[in-house]
């Protein structure tokens, strides 16, 4: 059948340690869809409050 390699007393295959080996990288890598979203804020530099008021309401609308 092959090499067997014993860990922790257990005989594992090698086609076992490959799949484990895979899976484990593959949820590390896996993003986390129960994490926090962070609110994006603009830093608004307006000159006047109208300008002001004008990006904010331009924002509201289109993002």
């Amino acid at each position: 059948m092959g090499a067997a390699y014993q860990i922790l007393g257990r005989t594992f295959q090698p086609h076992q340690l490959a799949i484990a080996t895979l899976s484990l990288l593959a949820i590390a890598a896996a993003p986390n869809p129960f994490a926090a979203k962070k609110t994006r804020e603009v830093e608004l530099n307006a000159s006047s409050k109208e300008e002001e008021k004008f990006i904010k309401e331009y924002l509201e609308k289109h993002i």
